[in-house]
């Protein structure tokens, strides 16, 4: 596994669904079409900003599978989009801190044995990627 800014990389399709509960599952159409089309753009960029991208690829994930988003460029308002759930899901989307004032935002693709969610963002290392973060960086996990 590779090292990106302090979290692991993401390689194999059995990692990412190491510990992962079934029953956790959100096992909608919109949720599994919102991780495919998500893990689509790993590696890329497809917003064409160079920085602060998060919430507006996960805003143009959205919108490529039918479903509308928060049309705004802040992680945190992802906060009030959808249906809070009380934690990690296969489709949900996972809003976070980052620092004192910024956030971060992204589709949880799996959950490894210790509860952390595996997520699919933007702006992770200037590029789209699939990463574990830990649990409790997470505030707000939301179903589209």
């Amino acid at each position: 596994m590779r090292h990106l800014r302090g979290h692991h990389a993401i390689s194999t399709a059995k990692e990412l669904h190491q510990g992962h509960n079934p029953r956790d599952a959100f096992a909608s159409f919109g949720s599994n079409s919102l991780v495919s089309e998500a893990r689509r753009w790993i590696g890329t960029n497809p917003t064409g900003r160079a920085s602060l991208w998060c919430a507006r690829f996960m805003n143009f994930v959205l919108k490529r599978v039918g479903l509308k988003g928060t049309s705004s460029d802040m992680a945190r308002s992802f906060a009030s989009y959808g249906r809070r759930v009380p934690g990690p899901r296969v489709g949900a989307i996972a809003v976070m801190s980052r620092g004192r004032n910024g956030g971060h935002v992204g589709v949880v693709s799996g959950i490894d044995a210790k509860g952390n969610p595996i997520i699919i963002s933007g702006n992770y290392g200037r590029r789209v990627a699939e990463a574990k973060y830990p649990r409790g960086r997470i505030y707000a996990y939301v179903m589209p």
